[in-house]
């Protein structure tokens, strides 16, 4: 075989030159379609963050805050029944807990009796006083009588008709009849100074008596222990047959309303954080499918180290500076929470939109209402001083 004939088997074909060059262009276009899309991608990013990513902030430190309502006696009683359990569901006055009442009842019934003793004492005093009018009018006639005698013996005296010693007695009577007087009037002044003119129901031991009735009263009615507000039952501790006091923790009432989210933020994100931004929340409870409406209400003033039971002291020792966290307040939609409940403890994942930095980082309108309240376990009095006012005139007689 000749060297020609070598050197033609050995030199690539068109076929295979073609496809060697078809290789190399797929080759090319692939990396420039995998440069154009990273490309893409990083321009699609830049321009998302300067959209959107740069005007917020996100943190997954946050957690479902609420009130912790405790229910505890406020008066010393033996536990007769307890109504709820764990997980139950109360309404704002509802009965949760009962005591005994029988010593509460005895001093109820006792204060009742010491306030009809004391209308009845002066009753005695109001009665003693037309005594002492009647008293007065009587002297008042002994001593006109008196001197009338002692005017006749002294004219008879001068004439010679009675003797000095019959005149020396007369003028000795009308001085004691005008000393039965100024007694008379003492003993009605002094009397009347129990009274100074006050009306019965205005006395102050009928005051002091009535007072005590009331909280006798009160007393029985709080050894029935309420709910304050709406809410479920958590962390049930009473058991029937112990004994209470105000001292003792019963049970915990958690409302579901309100709710908020603490969201701990590190300190270099707060920069922009304003009171009024949105927030979009969303729970591991529920998933990312449902997102919870919020707004900033607030910035802690101080970090969770600082309000720390045993706060960090960074002047002692070596000191390693570690990025801070302050708790951001953020309200929640009611309706949202009323139709997806939250528990408090839960996780969150907190984002907010801080493009509008024209509101305050800190509240500076001071609050004009009460921030909670509740009356449902305010003691009504109008029925004892009814039961008062009653024990007043059952025991009261007329004065003639």
């Amino acid at each position: 075989m000749s060297t020609d004939n070598l050197s033609n088997n050995n030199a690539p074909t068109t076929n295979q030159l073609d496809t060697k060059k078809s290789h190399n262009l797929r080759k090319r276009l692939l990396m420039l379609l995998t440069t154009a899309s990273f490309l893409l991608l990083f321009i699609g990013y830049g321009a998302y963050w300067l959209l959107v990513l740069r005007y917020q902030v996100y943190t997954d430190d946050a957690y479902v805050k609420g009130l912790q309502i405790p229910i505890v006696a406020q008066v010393r009683g033996n536990v007769t029944k307890v109504f709820f359990e764990n997980t139950n569901i109360v309404h704002a006055g509802d009965i949760v807990v009962e005591l005994d009442d029988t010593d509460a009842k005895l001093a109820y019934e006792n204060a009742k009796h010491q306030l009809a003793e004391a209308v009845r004492k002066i009753q005695t005093i109001y009665q003693e006083n037309i005594g002492y009018e009647a008293a007065i009018e009587e002297q008042k006639i002994s001593l006109a009588r008196a001197e009338r005698d002692y005017q006749r013996r002294s004219i008879l005296g001068s004439n010679g008709a009675v003797s000095q010693e019959t005149l020396q007695h007369a003028k000795e009577t009308m001085e004691i009849a005008k000393s039965a007087l100024a007694v008379a009037k003492q003993k009605l002044k002094s009397n009347q100074a129990l009274l100074l003119n006050t009306e019965l129901a205005k006395q102050p031991s009928i005051l002091v008596a009535a007072d005590n009735v009331r909280n006798a009263w009160v007393n029985l009615q709080r050894t029935v222990i309420r709910a304050p507000m709406d809410g479920y039952v958590a962390r049930r501790s009473v058991q029937v047959g112990s004994q209470v006091d105000s001292t003792t923790p019963l049970m915990v009432i958690v409302p579901t309303n309100p709710m908020w989210v603490d969201a701990n933020f590190k300190e270099t994100q707060l920069n922009n954080i304003r009171i009024g931004q949105p927030v979009k929340i969303t729970s591991d409870f529920y998933g990312d499918d449902i997102v919870f409406q919020g707004t900033v209400e607030g910035i802690n003033m101080g970090t969770g180290s600082a309000f720390s039971l045993l706060p960090a002291q960074n002047a002692t020792g070596n000191w390693i500076k570690i990025v801070q966290r302050l708790p951001v307040r953020i309200r929640l939609d009611n309706e949202q929470s009323k139709k997806y409940p939250l528990m408090i403890g839960l996780s969150m994942n907190v984002t907010i939109d801080i493009e509008d930095t024209n509101g305050k980082r800190l509240q500076v309108k001071q609050r004009t209402t009460p921030a909670f309240q509740s009356n449902a376990t305010v003691v009504n009095v109008s029925q004892a001083n009814h039961i008062i006012n009653n024990i007043i005139q059952e025991n009261t007689t007329e004065i003639n």
